[in-house]
């Protein structure tokens, strides 16, 4: 997009514009995982966030800072994002204690990415289709432990964003068939009793040898195992010309999670996505030497983002988009596809730069186009300082002269 618009003289937003997907050409391209029209969120994702993020009128800002400013460029782009997720058949195990405490296993591992905290949800959901009251009550007594390949012998791996989903489903089922073994019991007992608690529901059911132990595998129909992730971010910038150094000044993003079975963790899960993200864009150089032995082999030459690197200002924003009948719950990933946006860091960089470049072109110092060039990724301090011109303040001193003399 960044080369076809600069090719043709024209603004990269509208060119990207006039390349998002249609529905019609949505199915085309990714055939029955494209879902249903009321799915595709993202043209109404992209013209919020112009609202949501002032675009237009920050555009318009930025064309005069650059013009007023000689050392310091900003740039700001817009990117949409289409991302394709795979479910995978997962286990589950619940089993429920005689103390009425809840002990649940599922395939998925738990990496920081709180998928432990999303089963644990759905566990309380699932069993409180008992009694609705018990609710709050039950997510206190339910407690994951780490399954091993003994306990559930298809396992299977945590990968591509979808495990939380999967693993909340295969507990979701394993509680379907609780609800369905005790429901009778509870309304004999409110029937004698007038009501009755969990814990008491679970002493009878001990006593009356109820199983009180589930297994399940979830397996996702062929037909909805692959779906679309929808999202698009802002991302405005300042590079010194001097240094190269990248500032990111603002980032806005929506992104489409469906119906969030936690709108706390997906949060954390796009946040974190995004700056993993930047490391991969504008950071992370992996150097090797002429024997092809690893250079950046540490921190120390290997940089990572860290909290200078995080934008500003972060604005991020959960689209709860609805009904979504064939995910678990309406719910829709959140862990990988975001880091994809950060490529609106990387793509404001380069308006940055051609704004530098432009001002040589004025200037009759630059040859060459000053739209038409190759911004590496990751885009580094040297590479953004190339680009922009490592004779700068030469030239810069030239015109002066220059103009001095006619």
């Amino acid at each position: 997009m960044e080369h076809v618009a600069s090719v043709l003289s024209l603004e990269v937003d509208s060119v990207r514009n006039q390349n998002v997907h249609t529905f019609e050409s949505l199915k085309l391209f990714y055939e029955d995982c494209a879902g249903d029209i009321g799915d595709y969120t993202l043209p109404g994702i992209i013209d919020k966030l112009a609202t949501s993020s002032n675009f237009v009128r920050r555009t318009e800002m930025i064309e005069q800072h650059n013009q007023k400013n000689i050392w310091k460029k900003r740039g700001i782009s817009r990117v949409p994002l289409v991302y394709e997720s795979v479910q995978r058949p997962t286990p589950g195990k619940v089993s429920i204690l005689s103390d009425g405490s809840v002990v649940v296993e599922v395939g998925g591992i738990e990496i920081g990415q709180g998928l432990w905290t999303k089963v644990k949800q759905m566990t309380a959901y699932g069993l409180s289709l008992i009694e609705s009251s018990w609710s709050e009550e039950l997510v206190e007594k339910v407690r994951v432990i780490q399954a091993d390949t003994l306990s559930l012998v298809q396992g299977g791996f945590t990968a591509g964003s979808t495990t939380s989903e999967s693993s909340c489903e295969a507990v979701r089922l394993c509680c379907k068939i609780l609800v369905e073994r005790l429901t009778p019991l509870k309304k004999n007992l409110q029937e004698q009793n007038g009501s009755v608690d969990w814990t008491t529901l679970i002493h009878q059911a001990k006593f009356q040898a109820i199983n009180l132990s589930a297994n399940s595998y979830y397996v996702p129909e062929f037909s909805s195992m692959k779906y679309l992730n929808y999202g698009a971010a802002v991302s405005e910038v300042e590079i010194d010309i001097l240094t190269g150094e990248t500032k990111i000044l603002q980032t806005d993003i929506i992104y489409d999670c469906g119906q969030s079975l936690n709108p706390a963790v997906d949060m954390g899960q796009i946040e974190g996505a995004f700056v993993q993200g930047i490391g991969f864009f504008m950071l992370e150089e992996y150097l090797t030497n002429t024997d092809g032995l690893v250079v950046t082999d540490s921190t120390w030459t290997y940089k990572i983002p860290t909290i200078d690197t995080i934008p500003k200002s972060f604005n991020v924003q959960v689209l709860n988009s609805g009904h979504h009948k064939k995910r678990v719950l309406s719910s829709k990933a959140s862990g990988e596809p975001p880091l994809l946006l950060a490529s609106s860091v990387h793509c404001a960089t380069r308006a940055a730069i051609k704004a530098a470049r432009k001002q040589l072109k004025l200037w009759g110092k630059l040859d060459e186009s000053d739209t038409d060039f190759y911004l590496d990724v990751p885009a580094t301090l040297p590479v953004v300082k190339t680009q922009c011109g490592l004779n700068y303040v030469e030239k810069y001193l030239e015109t002066l002269l220059d103009l001095k003399s006619s």
